[in-house]
């Protein structure tokens, strides 16, 4: 069974807030009608003038804000799709991301995409397929998608969307005898990033625009999230020693992700066009648009509104009052959660 290093970028998670008055938020998300099938050749949204290098970076990191000292380094943002099922016990390699992204795919289940860029774990996995949905996951930092594959027309559609990809084969991966195929596959990215390849890109903005802690207007008490992707899958959130982490996780134990803040999207999720083996309709995330969020960070949250324009466009939020919602210097954890039959509930 692969073991994973201690975080190469060990990180103090930050003090409490003063706690407030408790209040608990919950977001019933309305019905929002899916895309029909879609044919291989359909045309990805265009880009607006606000998208990719609209904003550059400066003296940041791109994914979590915090001071960059030094250059940033010679390979690309790695973002590796990881099983999120109980099949998937223990994932390997969450404490050292940066940023990680969890979206639904067929079945009612949802996977993880994981992104490494300050540091890079000993090991990651298990490591699973992409889907049309990382795009607009991964484009605003112009990332590498470490998957096992992926179906024929996703695999289309990421060469369309310029998206760099690493698969099985690739420097760094490797199979572990001691775990049942899918789920055996694992990569160990300082491989990977020993041997760059052409399509290597570095990010040209910051995931999120990024603001101090001190600044968060966060006016709903926060101890404990659930967010609801369907009726089979429930991820939990509880928040204690300065950091939110999943009660349920399946992480190694002591390699759990630990957030500064999770990010809870409504999304509009359409149908990607073909069926997994299972005979399951793949979903596709579309994460460009508009619609309501949750933002949490310490034992606070506000509720406002996410905009991002096209698959490359950096997201942002939008307070009641119309001014910009900054993100906390931080780890972020987002959760797009589907509009139809999603739920956001969010308790002191």
């Amino acid at each position: 069974m692969p073991t994973a290093g201690p975080s190469p970028n060990p990180r103090a998670h930050r003090r409490c807030l003063t706690a407030a008055a408790g209040i608990s938020l919950t977001l019933a998300l309305a019905a929002c009608g899916s895309d029909a099938e879609q044919p291989d050749t359909r045309e990805e949204p265009t880009e607006s003038t606000e998208t990719a290098g609209a904003v550059t970076l400066s003296g940041e990191w791109p994914l979590t804000g915090e001071t960059l000292e030094g250059d940033l380094p010679d390979h690309p943002v790695y973002v590796v799709k990881i099983d999120n099922t109980s099949s998937s016990s223990p994932q390997v390699g969450l404490d050292s991301a940066d940023l990680i992204v969890e979206e639904l795919v067929e079945g009612g289940s949802t996977r993880l995409a994981v992104f490494y860029y300050s540091g890079l774990p000993d090991e990651a996995g298990p490591v699973r397929s992409a889907r049309a949905s990382d795009i607009g996951i991964v484009k605003p930092v112009s990332a590498t998608v470490v998957a096992s594959g992926g179906a024929p027309k996703t695999v289309n559609r990421l060469e369309r969307a310029d998206i760099a990809t690493l698969t099985e084969g690739a420097p760094g991966y490797f199979r572990d005898d001691g775990r049942a195929a899918p789920y055996n596959l694992f990569v160990r990215l300082s491989e990977t990033a020993d041997e760059p390849g052409s399509d290597d890109k570095p990010p040209l903005q910051p995931y999120f625009s990024f603001g101090d802690e001190g600044d968060f207007a966060g006016d709903i008490q926060a101890q404990t999230i659930e967010a609801t992707f369907s009726g089979g899958h429930t991820t939990a959130w509880q928040y204690a020693d300065g950091g939110w982490t999943r009660p349920d996780s399946s992480a190694e134990n002591g390699d759990d992700f630990v957030a500064d803040n999770v990010l809870l999207v409504r999304v509009k999720v359409g149908d990607a066009g073909y069926l997994d083996p299972a005979g399951n309709p793949v979903p596709e995330t579309e994460f460009y648009g508009k619609g309501e969020a949750v933002l949490v960070h310490g034992d606070k949250a506000i509720k406002c509104r996410w905009r991002k324009p096209g698959l490359a466009g950096a997201i942002r939020l939008i307070g009641k009052d119309g001014s910009e919602v900054q993100v906390p210097r931080g780890r972020t954890w987002i959760e797009l959660i589907p509009a139809k039959d999603g739920e956001i509930t969010v308790s002191p």
